[in-house]
């Protein structure tokens, strides 16, 4: 049995975790990955050359750089039927807030609310891919993998049509309370899916779970949307709003170019 490092440097939350998982599945000669989020390193156990394994990862264009191989006596893992009710868990979360943020983005006329919501989505077709999938083909996973991909770029392109649309007119201010509001209970729900999907494995720290927290790009958006609502109010003008947006969209688009690479 080998042990193979990688450092993954723009891993920084359960969502690129498992999108990784989703790309080393039916590799045959992995036995097991174990993900440390907070320090960005991946450890993948397995049999045999690691080309393919290092050429899948790289593939994703994570910042995937293989550290260390060495051989390795461990052959006891951890089971991963826990892991898997710990992803509905996390899946759930992320749909509900799906619901909630665009919801209160379409009532409160907030783009940055809106934008998360499907930054929320896009982290739910991840989890969910990954569920869904458990026990069918890969030609399955990778077709569902390249509707959500799809999808989730249309979603974001109308959401850009929109910011500009709202840049050039003339738009009521977005509530900037419900938009703090929102994004505070947003924030305690990202940290509470980072929290959850961590918690199994024993010998994190808690200082290592609050740093998990606190680099988890999720988190930093929830962030900017609470500083642009502030800015929303104290300014009078809807540009932080349509600026954090319009951010948010981006990233959306990034994740689902990176759903869709699950896809080839």
């Amino acid at each position: 049995m080998n042990k193979t490092i990688f450092e993954i440097s723009k891993m920084d939350c359960p969502s690129e975790e498992n999108l990784i998982r989703m790309k080393l599945d039916g590799i045959s000669s992995i036995a097991n990955l174990d993900f440390d989020i907070p320090n960005r390193k991946l450890t993948v156990f397995h049999s045999g050359e690691i080309d393919q394994i290092e050429a899948s990862v790289i593939e994703l264009k994570l910042g995937g750089k293989k550290i260390s191989t060495e051989q390795t006596d461990q052959t006891d893992f951890q089971d991963n039927a826990n892991q898997k009710k710990l992803l509905w868990y996390v899946l759930a979360i992320n749909f509900t807030f799906f619901i909630i943020e665009m919801t209160t983005g379409i009532i409160s006329k907030s783009m940055g609310l809106v934008a998360d919501s499907l930054d929320m989505l896009a982290d739910s077709f991840v989890y969910g891919i990954s569920l869904l999938a458990v026990g069918g083909t890969l030609i399955r996973k990778k077709r569902i993998a390249k509707l959500a991909g799809y999808f989730q770029i249309i979603l974001a392109i109308i959401g850009f049509i929109e910011v500009l649309r709202r840049f050039f007119g003339d738009v009521r201010l977005p509530d900037f309370s419900t938009m703090i509001i929102v994004s505070i209970f947003a924030l305690i729900a990202n940290g509470m899916c980072l929290y959850i999907l961590q918690k199994s494995n024993s010998k994190d720290e808690a200082h290592m779970k609050a740093s998990m927290i606190f680099t988890s790009n999720d988190v930093i958006i929830n962030l900017g949307i609470i500083i642009a609502g502030i800015l929303v109010n104290w300014l009078s003008s809807s540009k932080p709003d349509l600026i954090i947006g319009t951010i948010v969209f981006v990233l959306v688009i990034q994740g689902a170019i990176r759903i869709l690479k699950l896809g080839k």
